[in-house]
């Protein structure tokens, strides 16, 4: 298993398969995730290909992402 952390350079993942999200536009909100292996996430900004990334557990991502679609994160003020 690759050693993977936060910071790491997004072309160092790798076999990494980056998906922009949908809602992703192309001026200011642009990020990317992909799966390098079966239990984590990593994510990107889209307009710095080589920039660092994020890596979360997969199980972390998945609570985030249906919080986010309730709406409900936590009593984050965003």
């Amino acid at each position: 298993m690759q050693d993977l952390h936060t910071g790491m350079t997004a072309s160092s993942i790798s076999g990494a398969g980056w998906k922009k999200s949908s809602r992703s536009d192309d001026a200011i909100n642009c990020v990317e995730v992909c799966e390098p292996d079966e239990t984590r996430v990593a994510v990107r900004d889209s307009k710095v290909p080589d920039g660092p990334t994020l890596v979360f557990g997969r199980s972390t991502m998945i609570a985030f992402f249906g919080g986010a679609g309730r709406g409900d994160l936590g009593g984050l003020t965003v």
